[in-house]
């Protein structure tokens, strides 16, 4: 039986909330999601990262093993490894966006996360390591029906350009065909399907589990997660978080330096 004061469930952001800056889990961390783990109380990841970003953090994810990963477009498992609750773009609409992106801005570089993995534009540019053999694709060339070729995320970037105008632009190309999300990657746009975010992806999950939002804590850092912080009964931003989220949240704890997430859970357990 879970104690008294605490949620039944747990949902929170990953990168720059939950983890250290280098991408580590502390061991207080650790301890509390045992502790919550112990506790019957559900833990969910809710992530902009992809899924082959989420297989390395299998030892944290307590017995229940459940993230909401590319901004809401999938429901990821850790014991099968496996996605459930997909949302990705229709192809037709997908490939419309692609091609105004291509026209309205001038040189931008995309890129996809797809169910089996990402495809990037020659020109994209990353920080994170990338097989040679995706980056000489063009996305336009690996667009298919297949399943496993369902695209969660679109990706732009624009080599030079200031990140609020670049933004500004490609929010005047989207406009209602995707959902513009920013997660804290300085000037990359990360586009998910109409209508897919991590609140609605949390929502559909909480209630398909008899979890009612005023019995869920969520917990963020960026604009990203402002929707999900808005809807759980109990919304906490970290110190380090966006001006928009210190603004919106109900509660703000220490940054995820100091193990903010674990310091806010901590008083309950």
């Amino acid at each position: 039986m879970q104690p008294p004061g605490l949620p039944k469930v747990v949902a929170t952001d990953l990168d720059g909330t939950l983890l250290r800056p280098d991408g580590s889990v502390s061991d207080r961390t650790r301890r509390v999601l045992q502790r919550l783990d112990d506790a019957g109380v559900r833990v969910v990841f809710v992530t902009a990262r992809p899924p082959r970003w989420l297989a390395e953090l299998a030892d944290v994810a307590g017995s229940h093993g459940t993230a909401i990963c590319m901004n809401g477009a999938a429901v990821y498992d850790f014991g099968s490894a496996t996605m459930t609750d997909v949302c990705g773009f229709e192809l037709g609409a997908l490939g419309s966006l692609v091609a105004d992106l291509r026209a309205s801005i001038p040189g931008v570089a995309l890129a996809v996360e797809r169910l089996d993995g990402p495809v990037y534009d020659p020109t994209f540019a990353t920080e994170h390591p990338v097989p040679a053999d995706l980056r000489r694709r063009r996305i336009e060339d690996t667009l298919s029906a297949d399943p496993a070729h369902t695209v969660g995320k679109l990706l732009a970037v624009l080599d030079g350009a200031p990140p609020l105008d670049f933004f500004a632009r490609v929010e005047a190309t989207v406009r209602s065909r995707a959902v513009l999300a920013y997660s804290g990657a300085v000037g990359l746009a990360e586009m998910t399907a109409p209508s897919v975010t991590k609140a609605a992806a949390l929502a559909r999950w909480c209630a398909s589990h008899g979890v009612a939002p005023h019995d869920v804590w969520a917990f963020g850092d960026m604009p990203n997660d402002l929707p999900m912080l808005g809807w759980a009964g109990r919304g906490v931003a970290v110190a380090n978080a966006h001006p928009d989220v210190l603004a919106a949240a109900d509660a703000v704890t220490a940054s995820n330096v100091d193990d903010g997430v674990a310091a806010h859970l901590e008083r309950l357990l």
